[in-house]
């Protein structure tokens, strides 16, 4: 197969460095020569600075859309009407205008898209998806999940303000950039009926994009829950918490640990010593390392590109995201609840 890479930021250079690793070594790369990262591993490959001839010389097979989220679909429409399979990097773009132009042309071409929401591909909370589909939480009452970082230390090579995590113009703002919660809380919990928002720009960082959300969510399901996303913390933090009738979730991101606090199925509620829960614990594999994650999701793409697999995260799933984290913006600046069913 060939490979396409639009792109080559942080996250362009580890789907290269992926690619090479499980042995695929046809690669084209798609400049425009504003990365920060230095060059020579990128030595010996082909390099294309228009897609158009990108596309037409090379006929690649696969393309993966790394480049920053505003110039996202400049990229993903031709590559679709081309033909080509896309892995498209999270959020899918910035705004929904163009996505039906996106859709389409997959549609009429049979180009399959998969969305690199990586977290789809965690151990432990895939195993939280199957406790919860299992039915042992019983009834989801309501879930938050937890997640701040500081920004200024992301990329130590490059200027915060310039990144495209810090600016409005490509996409940028902590709600867009840290939208894996709002995919992964539909993959576990179920759709979102309605949302509320209080988000902005809080902290002394630089930049003209809100660096803190707090986004309330209402689940179709009937459970209740929230996000808190920051670009301000240290040391960093990634949670979640998923409470039912038959007992609690805890996830962190920092050693990637289940915690399964299970309640005896009948016990009288009058007593005053009512039994404990029983504690079971779910842990990653020895020696995981966080880059898994995008292997796992590599490994998919290509037996997508093969025909071997569906996306399992597919264009779909990522408009999905992508609404909820427009519906906190729009919440924000009406200050009302935005309903997601109209």
């Amino acid at each position: 197969m060939k490979f396409l890479i639009a792109g080559l930021g942080s996250v362009g250079r580890r789907h290269f460095r992926n690619l090479i690793a499980l042995g695929e070594k046809d690669i084209v790369l798609l400049r425009s020569h504003h990365a920060t990262l230095p060059d020579e591993e990128l030595a010996g490959y082909p390099v294309e600075t228009d897609l158009h001839a990108a596309l037409t010389k090379h006929k690649p097979d696969a393309v993966i859309v790394a480049n920053p989220t505003a110039l996202h679909l400049d990229v993903a429409i031709p590559v679709a009407e081309a033909g080509c399979h896309i892995l498209l990097e999270k959020p899918v773009s910035h705004s929904l205008d163009r996505l039906d132009v996106l859709q389409k042309a997959a549609q009429k071409s049979g180009s399959k898209i998969l969305v690199g929401f990586q977290f789809r591909y965690h151990p432990t909370l895939n195993k939280a998806r199957e406790l919860i589909q299992q039915g042992a939480l019983g009834q989801i009452i309501t879930v938050h999940a937890h997640w701040g970082e500081y920004l200024p230390q992301w990329h130590p090579w490059e200027d915060y303000r310039q990144s495209y995590a810090a600016r409005a113009d490509l996409g940028g703002g902590v709600i867009v950039t840290l939208t894996h919660p709002l995919d992964y809380l539909r993959y576990l919990i179920g759709d979102v009926e309605s949302l509320w928002s209080f988000n902005g720009h809080i902290s002394p960082l630089e930049m003209y994009v809100e660096d803190v959300a707090e986004i309330g969510l209402k689940f179709a399901s009937g459970a209740l829950g929230g996000v808190h996303l920051n670009y301000v913390q240290r040391p960093p933090r990634h949670t979640l918490e998923i409470v039912g009738t038959g007992g609690t979730l805890r996830w962190d991101n920092a050693d990637g640990t289940l915690y399964f606090f299970k309640m005896p199925v009948e016990f009288d509620t009058w007593s005053d010593n009512p039994p404990a829960a029983v504690i079971e614990q779910y842990k990653l594999p020895d020696g995981f390392k966080r880059n898994q994650l995008f292997v796992a999701q590599m490994c998919h793409f290509i037996e997508v590109v093969r025909g071997e697999s569906e996306p399992v995260c597919d264009l779909q799933d990522g408009i999905q995201a992508l609404r909820l984290a427009l519906a906190a913006k729009a919440s924000q600046a009406s200050g009302q609840m935005v309903n997601l069913k109209e």
